[in-house]
């Protein structure tokens, strides 16, 4: 969706009783939800206008440009509004990987008390218990024998499923196709991990490969 006024019907939001419409931030790459925040038809606009993210403060009762003072700006790539025009979900690429005021990545970090990492894809979930197994290895984790064995075993590995994959693929069994496609995607991840490669890099190259 081009970021223009014309590409979102300004009249056409359905804003609440305030002239307000709540605003979903979510990172454009792996789809981690970051924020909440609100908007009015004037944050809108200059959203859409400057391409990086404006909402209104219900405490202040202003206008605020996020990350203006932290640096933490929202680079927006798209958005869009639901079936009742009274929502909004922005996609942004987050600078410096920091939504919250707290210094967490999401505001949405806390389960119970507890601070966790917010959720992305599966990928990047998977991902991100690879990193932690490098962080803290486990005596009986499949995964800490494969980092440990370094490229000799990952790799032999990585073979040997795309191997698999061609195979599965040869038999038409689509079970067994999705199933050996996951341990190669498995297995690649480790290969990224242990070469201090993140996985972000690589969604930002297929981005590019999109245009």
């Amino acid at each position: 969706m081009s970021l223009s006024a014309k590409a979102i019907p300004l009249d056409a939001i359905c804003y609440n009783e305030q002239g307000l419409v709540p605003a979903i931030v979510q990172d454009y790459l792996d789809g981690t939800v970051l924020m909440m925040a609100w908007m009015n038809a004037e944050s809108l606009q200059k959203t859409l206008e400057t391409k990086e993210t404006w909402f209104w403060s219900r405490s202040r009762q202003e206008l605020w440009h996020k990350g203006a003072t932290s640096g933490h700006l929202q680079k927006v790539h798209t958005v869009r509004y639901d079936c009742d025009s009274d929502a909004l979900l922005i996609t942004v690429q987050q600078v410096g990987d920091i939504a919250c005021h707290t210094g967490e990545r999401s505001c949405f970090h806390q389960i119970a008390g507890e601070v966790v990492a917010p959720p992305g894809d599966t990928l990047s979930q998977v991902f991100a218990v690879i990193r932690d197994r490098q962080q803290h290895p486990q005596s009986e984790s499949y995964t800490n024998k494969l980092l440990q064995g370094g490229d000799n075993k990952i790799l032999k590995k990585i073979g040997e499923e795309g191997a698999e994959v061609v195979m599965a693929c040869k038999d038409d069994d689509a079970d067994a196709i999705a199933g050996e496609v996951a341990d190669l995607f498995y297995h690649t991840l480790v290969a990224l991990a242990h070469h201090q490669v993140d996985l972000t890099a690589v969604y930002q190259k297929l981005q590019s490969r999109r245009r």
